[in-house]
């Protein structure tokens, strides 16, 4: 009999403490934090500012790019942290007058990387007249083909209509960097 109610009591004891701590994990976000780290924030940080673009639009790029892995090259020819195809990134370079950065501190270097990526960011969000959907799909396709698409009345540029871009890899990209966007805008007060 005594080892039964210690059985008892044990589980009256853990039961509501488990729930507890279940509790506490599931109505504290701070935790999906290690789900959906942030790296090279500084940079990230400093760039955005420097180009006046949201951070966390920049993080959610490098997030769906490379999560976050500098020195990658995709299949077809993308450089670096944000996957910057080489005649963008020659002619960011030109036009933002970033004299010491060259392609190869593009593939390998996050800090030029980012910085290239954000004033490329800036570019687009000036050629699409601030609209971040747009800017989206134009870092993925290339900004010539959105407007292309905008003006034959393909896709009207907005979330709502995200479903008529004609690009299955543009549409699927523009969702996953506004999902990684929500969750992080969700999950950190401040950048």
């Amino acid at each position: 009999m005594n080892k039964l109610k210690q059985t008892f009591l044990r589980k009256r004891i853990l039961l509501p403490l488990f729930a507890i701590v279940l509790v506490l994990i599931l109505f504290n976000t701070r935790w999906l934090s290690l789900i959906y780290p942030i790296q090279y924030r500084d940079e990230i940080r400093s760039h955005a500012s420097n180009y006046a673009v949201d951070p966390y639009l920049i993080a959610s790029i490098i997030r769906v790019e490379t999560n976050y892995q500098p020195s990658m090259e995709s299949k077809k020819g993308a450089l670096g942290l944000m996957q910057l195809m080489p005649d963008t990134a020659t002619w960011a370079m030109e036009k933002a007058h970033l004299k010491d950065v060259t392609l190869d501190s593009v593939k390998h270097d996050v800090e030029p990387n980012i910085e290239l990526g954000s004033w490329y960011i800036n570019n687009l969000m000036q050629q699409f007249g601030g609209n971040e959907v747009a800017v989206i799909a134009a870092y993925n396709a290339g900004p010539g083909k959105v407007k292309n698409w905008i003006k034959n009345g393909q896709w009207d540029g907005t979330l709502e209509d995200a479903k008529d871009i004609p690009y299955g890899e543009t549409r699927h990209y523009v969702q996953r960097v506004l999902y990684y966007y929500k969750q992080y805008t969700k999950l950190y007060d401040r950048f």
